[in-house]
């Protein structure tokens, strides 16, 4: 069991660095960061939240899903385009 649970935890853990340290030469993007590290938060939270919200929390789901791949996608857009 250790076998499997100790390559998994690795590929996790360096699945969460790589979304979090920009690219090697890349500009440094600290309010994009930021804002990508407050979404996922949000992210969490919203997932955490009790379903009674008449599908309004969902909604916030998608909306915050959305945001967050547009960051990243703004994030990479600049690291190559620099």
């Amino acid at each position: 069991m250790k076998k499997i649970i100790v390559p998994i935890a690795a590929f996790l853990l360096g699945a969460c660095v790589s979304n979090t340290l920009p690219m090697a030469g890349a500009e440094p993007q600290p309010h994009m960061t930021s804002a990508l590290n407050s979404l996922q938060d949000a992210r969490e939270q919203l997932q955490q939240a009790s379903r009674d919200k008449g599908g309004h929390r969902e909604k916030a789901l998608e909306y915050v899903n959305m945001a967050i791949e547009a960051v990243k996608r703004g994030i990479s857009f600049d690291n190559r385009n620099n």
